[in-house]
């Protein structure tokens, strides 16, 4: 019987993909548990940067955005986003992570609106903060999302930050820097990354309980499979402890 939810999975899973030593920028949520929880455990030189200007800051508690003073607390350096995002275009951002409404097969995200017309869309959602300019300009982007077919999309409504835009070469011929995009995909079924030439999502590892047809069968577009997948290892006793008693007690995102 599991002893964790798959919000507390995913976040133990995205906190191993951060180095020790490296930069990230950092959204509210998920994912700056994930910062948070690699600072505590495999990454404690971890920089976490947020777009409103706080730059490794010792995050006492989860803040409630990136604008919570918390995210500037004991921080290196009270910045402001110019600076942030001038850091993300010199390269010296390596990771990003970032959620969505919709997420396509080469990892390009919507999170601006659904529908087909944007001055009248079905659903308005927040927009981009500073998601394109992580997408764009940091070395690798995690996406983290819960895995539904109305979110990973043949097409999205709108492309708010860039993925691997068609395939191929077509990121670098756009102009965005070389060698940079999106890297991971995590779920609470599954982790994927983008196959080599045709940068096309690909499940390289499944998580506890579920199979290949689940995750395919909540995915909107065809997935590539690699040739080796894993089984996702679960949280650790050490990591479900850090999160329910120091990141998070209230359970404000491990809860949801």
């Amino acid at each position: 019987m599991k002893n964790y939810n798959i919000m507390e999975l995913m976040i133990c899973v995205a906190a191993r993909e951060l180095g020790n030593g490296r930069t990230a920028g950092i959204g509210s949520g998920a994912p700056c548990a994930a910062a948070m929880l690699a600072q505590k455990t495999l990454a404690p030189h971890l920089v976490i940067m947020f777009e409103s200007g706080g730059i490794d800051p010792l995050i006492p508690e989860m803040p409630v955005s990136v604008g919570d003073s918390r995210t500037f607390h004991k921080a290196v350096r009270a910045g402001t986003m110019f600076e942030v995002m001038q850091a993300c275009s010199r390269g010296m951002v390596d990771y990003a992570i970032l959620g969505g409404a919709q997420i396509d097969l080469y990892g390009n995200i919507n999170s601006t609106m659904l529908g087909s017309d944007y001055r009248k869309p079905a659903v308005r959602l927040p927009g981009s903060g500073g998601s394109n300019d992580f997408a764009s300009l940091c070395w690798r982007t995690i996406i983290m999302s819960v895995q539904e077919k109305s979110r990973f999309v043949p097409t999205l409504d709108f492309i708010t930050a860039p993925g691997w835009l068609d395939g191929g070469d077509s990121r670098a011929a756009s102009g965005l820097p070389a060698d940079c995009g999106p890297y991971r995909v995590i779920t609470d079924m599954a982790v994927m990354d983008f196959e080599q030439e045709s940068k096309r999502m690909r499940v390289i590892s499944i998580n506890p309980g579920c199979t290949f047809d689940d995750v395919q069968n909540n995915c909107g577009f065809e997935l590539l499979k690699a040739r080796k997948v894993f089984t996702t290892k679960p949280p650790t006793v050490m990591e479900l402890r850090i999160l329910r008693e120091e990141i998070d007690p209230e359970r404000t995102i491990i809860g949801r």
